[in-house]
């Protein structure tokens, strides 16, 4: 499984292209995988017949463990005996044995894997896992004859170092835990040295932070199920493992947390325990704007594009930015700085099938109104159809959610992490208000800001939303403060 993204530790393979016997060319997909925040399609790297698919549909696979392996050098794949015989060679095994290493001459620098290359060979020394239960050592080559080769996608070669548990045996290093499970520790002010672990080989867990972080310890939950790695089962048993557990009486259903929802939902937790979040609102009259987004509509130089109102709130954002760019800038807890960003990487909240995703729009602070109406069409509809890269969706660093649409006043949105910054969008209705002396009907809305408090001030939050604001009011204003 390779890392088709930056800090990504796991996917879940969602559907396969081929299976085993499948002639295959360098470049062809075989198999689609949802990492945390997207879907994307996994081409091989080698012409070959596919001998074996090592995980099936619905597992979620750590990066850098072999998913597929191919007959290369112009082999023919396996007869159909020789590929029924694998079963059995799996269920005779022990369950606790040593991992199941593909030996083959170590890579002396970076070799092709399912996406571009593999990283170089490291010299760092790593714990080896224990096998899934049920798992085989690969079966000892046969003698050898002109037999085609089987090249596993990656190649993976643990070495074995004493075992060491997070600080709590003898003779205990650097604690075990996943990069996403470091940050979340550093976050909540979490030492993981002082953390006992409950995950596979003394590896410690998202769960075993926020256990360690809670005020007061609570009683321990034990799991209906041991469920905390995914293990070697054939492909009928995964598929009913991987549907919700429904109880005998149908009341409650259990939804595995994974994908797109696992890791908003540790964003979200993460976000909300690190940054002392103020939201503030103002609500005003709307009405010029909306009258604006029809001119537009009806104009020439929109004309193929998609105007809406979005489209103005966006632009009044970045005018709101130009005129205070100290709201646009991140906090660095490590280096103890505030960063400013002198661009602005607008990211948009978009509800998808698969779950809320933030991909952002690169550089929008220096695009007109046509390029930013096309921005946003073109990332809204990427989103809606699952086909948002990881990359979209970082670096962003400013976030508009439009919780309008589905009829809300407005909300106390949280921050995007690693922004200082968001603004929720309320729906547009038409209520009595006071204009130019009189009570008339008008449209007016609701906007939200929630802000870091540990470097956006009460004033300087107050001046940007109010700018936004007035700007909305005023849309001429989007000239006049450019």
């Amino acid at each position: 499984m390779p890392d088709v993204g930056e800090g990504l530790t796991e996917a879940e393979i969602l559907k396969w292209y081929v299976q085993p016997g499948d002639t295959v060319e360098d470049g062809q997909v075989v198999c689609e995988v949802e990492t945390a925040k997207a879907a994307v399609e996994l081409p091989i790297p080698f012409d070959g017949t596919v001998h074996e698919l090592r995980f099936p549909e619905g597992t979620t696979v750590d990066v850098g463990q072999v998913i597929i392996s191919v007959n290369v050098g112009g082999g023919a794949a396996p007869e159909a005996p020789a590929a029924e015989a694998a079963p059995v060679v799996q269920a005779a095994a022990p369950a606790p044995v040593a991992p199941a290493v593909e030996e083959e001459a170590e890579p002396q620098g970076r070799t092709p894997v399912l996406v571009g290359y593999g990283v170089a060979a490291s010299s760092t020394k790593r714990r080896p896992r224990k096998a899934a239960q049920g798992a085989v050592p690969a079966a000892p080559a046969a003698p050898a004859q002109a037999a085609p080769a089987v090249v596993p996608v990656p190649v993976a070669v643990p070495v074995s170092v004493p075992e060491q548990l997070n600080g709590h045996g003898p003779g205990a290093g650097r604690p075990l835990a996943k990069p996403p499970v470091r940050k979340l520790a550093k976050d909540l002010g979490v030492d993981l040295a002082t953390v006992t672990p409950t995950g596979p080989d003394g590896i410690i867990t998202r769960e075993d932070v926020h256990a360690a972080a809670a005020p007061a310890p609570a009683p321990a939950v034990e799991a209906p199920a041991p469920v905390a790695e995914p293990v070697a089962v054939p492909a009928a048993a995964q598929a009913v493992q991987a549907a919700p557990a429904v109880s005998t009486d149908a009341r409650e259903t259990r939804v595995p947390v994974k994908g797109v929802r696992k890791a908003t939902a540790a964003a979200m937790v993460g976000s909300a325990f690190t940054a002392p979040h103020v939201t503030e609102f103002v609500t005003f009259d709307i009405t010029r704007t909306m009258k604006l987004v029809e001119e537009l509509k009806s104009g020439t130089d929109m004309v193929g594009l998609r105007v809406n109102p979005l489209l103005l709130i966006a632009k009044a954002v970045l005018v709101a930015v130009r005129r205070n760019p100290e709201i646009n800038a991140a906090w660095d807890e490590a280096a103890q700085e505030i960063v400013l960003k002198h661009y602005v990487n607008l990211g948009i909240a978009a509800a998808t099938p698969r779950g809320l995703l933030v991909p952002n729009i690169k550089d929008a602070h220096a695009q007109t109104l046509p390029e930013l109406s096309a921005s946003l069409s073109e990332l809204i509809s990427t989103a809606r159809d699952g086909k948002t890269t990881p990359a979209a969706m970082q670096g962003g660093t400013f976030t508009i959610t439009n919780v309008g649409v589905f009829g809300v006043d407005t909300g106390t949105p949280i921050l995007n992490p690693g922004e200082s910054a968001i603004l929720a969008v309320g729906a547009i209705k038409l209520q009595p208000w006071v204009h130019k002396g009189k009570v008339k009907p008008r449209q007016v809305t609701t906007l939200a800001l929630s802000f870091d408090h540990r470097l956006v001030d009460g004033e300087l939050g107050s001046k940007f939303l109010a700018d936004v604001a007035a700007i909305l009011e005023q849309p001429k204003r989007l000239i006049s403060w450019a």
